[in-house]
C-alpha cells in the first residue's frame, strides 16, 4: 500500500467527518435530506477554500471545528447504540456513554488530518435521488471526484428525530461504515473475553483503504 492510497483512504474518511461539522442553524426545519446535505456540501467547500494549506498547519483549530459542530448533525447516541449492536443492552449507562464520547473523539483525531493532505476535483450531490420509503428515514446520495478522475460514491443515511434530520450512517464506495464499525467492536468484545472496560479504553476504528478504493457490498 502506497503513500497515496493511504492518503486518499484517510481523505475519504475525513470528507465523511469534516462533512458532519457545518452548522445548520440557518437551516429551516422544512428542508429536505437532500437539500441539507447539499447546503452542507456547499457551506464545506466555502470554508475549506485556500484555507487548506492553513488547516495543515493548524490541526488543532480544525478539529476544535468538528467537535464543537458534530452534535449538531449527527445522532452520536443513535450510532453508539449500533455500533455496539447486541452487546449494547448489557452495558452500564455509563460505559454506554463513554463509548459514545471515544468513539466520536477517535473519529476526529483519526480522520482530521485526511481532510487537509489529498486533492480534489469536485463533491457533488446527485439530482436524481432515490424515493423515501419511511417518513422518519432518508437517504441521500453524492460522488466525490478525485484528481484522477476516480468517482467514489457515497451515501448518507439519516433519520428524523425530535423534528430534525440527523446522519446516522455513511456508506462510502458500497462501504458500509456503521457495519464495518459494528464488526470491529463484536470481534474486540471476543478478543477481550467480553470486557466492555477494555474494549472502550482500546477503541480505535479503523477502514481499510483497500476496501474503500476496491468497494464492498452495502
Amino acid at each position: 500500500m502506497n503513500g497515496m492510497n493511504t492518503m486518499l483512504g484517510r481523505w475519504l474518511l475525513g470528507l465523511m467527518i469534516a462533512m458532519l461539522m457545518v452548522p445548520l442553524q440557518s437551516q429551516a426545519q422544512s428542508q429536505t435530506p437532500e437539500e441539507m446535505i447539499r447546503v452542507n456540501v456547499e457551506s464545506l467547500m466555502a470554508d475549506l477554500e485556500g484555507r487548506k494549506d492553513y488547516y495543515a498547519n493548524n490541526l488543532g483549530e480544525l478539529e476544535e471545528l468538528v467537535d464543537s459542530n458534530l452534535d449538531q448533525v449527527a445522532d452520536f447516541r443513535y450510532i453508539g447504540a449500533s455500533v455496539m449492536g447486541s452487546y449494547f443492552r448489557n452495558a452500564s449507562p455509563e460505559q454506554r456513554s463513554r463509548f459514545v464520547d471515544v468513539f466520536r473523539q477517535t473519529l476526529i483525531d483519526t480522520y482530521t488530518r485526511g481532510l487537509v493532505t489529498f486533492d480534489y476535483d469536485e463533491l457533488r450531490v446527485l439530482d436524481t435521488q432515490q424515493a423515501q420509503r419511511y417518513d422518519d428515514q432518508a437517504s441521500v446520495a453524492m460522488e466525490v471526484v478525485a484528481n484522477n478522475g476516480e468517482v467514489y460514491p457515497v451515501s448518507y443515511s439519516l433519520r428524523l428525530s425530535d423534528g430534525k434530520w440527523r446522519v446516522v450512517n455513511v456508506i462510502v464506495n458500497g462501504i458500509n461504515l456503521g457495519l464495518t464499525f459494528r464488526n470491529q467492536f463484536d470481534q474486540a468484545m471476543r478478543d477481550n473475553n467480553r470486557d466492555y472496560d477494555a474494549v472502550i479504553n482500546g477503541w480505535s476504528p479503523e477502514v481499510g483503504v483497500d476496501e474503500l478504493e476496491q468497494g464492498g457490498d452495502a
